[in-house]
């Protein structure tokens, strides 16, 4: 590829990106490379660097049978993808209620009481400050390679569609579950900011593969 795609391709690789994250692609659906290149208006090279770039993080997966397709994750990818975060984000509670700062702990305050203020029926705002919450967290655990590992996890989960805020009663339970772990931040109490963070991961698992699959 040549030196004046490489920005081009940077561009088409966001633009890609963003249309996974937003759900404007879904699991599964093809990514031809042409009309991507016609709707970006630019050549097919940089798409194509684009394209697999996104194939190496998992995002994209090339086949024989159709080409280039938004990866569709199986039962054990998201069963594996949950496992993972439970750990993550237990350790990122753990180090938050050991590091975090007062401002840091005001905010996440502020953003639980302003959470509390969004309609229930708002899915969509709910899970984006669900993400917010989490991302305060993890800055609040000042550990830059926990937190470059959670933003990797978080590029896979673009891929689960939905929200389990679209769960009956989800929206109550994840409230009761952000205040225990903000509970044991505010106490210092590391253990038990594990254990609330991690068991609320838990059950975000179990509510997304019924979701999904039909089953625990």
């Amino acid at each position: 590829m040549e030196d004046r795609d490489l920005p081009r391709a940077q561009l088409v690789y966001a633009t890609l990106k963003d249309m996974i994250r937003d759900g404007a692609v879904r699991p599964g659906q093809r990514m031809r490379e042409i009309e991507i290149a016609e709707a970006q208006g630019v050549s097919r090279t940089p798409v194509r660097e684009a394209m697999h770039r996104l194939v190496s993080e998992g995002l994209l997966e090339a086949s024989a049978a159709r080409g280039i397709a938004v990866t569709e994750l199986s039962k054990q990818q998201v069963l594996e993808l949950y496992a993972l975060r439970e750990f993550l984000e237990g350790a990122s509670a753990r180090f938050a209620a050991q590091h975090a700062s007062l401002p840091e702990m005001r905010a996440l305050h502020e953003l639980i009481d302003y959470i509390n203020t969004i309609p229930e029926e708002d899915h969509t705002q709910h899970a984006q400050l669900n993400k917010r919450f989490h991302a305060q967290i993890a800055e609040a655990a000042h550990n830059t390679y926990l937190s470059r590992a959670l933003s990797q996890l978080s590029d896979s989960l673009m891929l689960v569609p939905g929200t389990t805020f679209q769960a009956k009663g989800r929206v109550g339970d994840v409230r009761r579950e952000h205040l225990a772990i903000l509970a044991a931040i505010d106490a210092r109490d590391a253990e038990g900011a594990e254990t609330a963070a991690r068991d609320h991961i838990r059950k975000a698992g179990e509510v997304r593969l019924q979701m999904l699959f039909g089953q625990r």
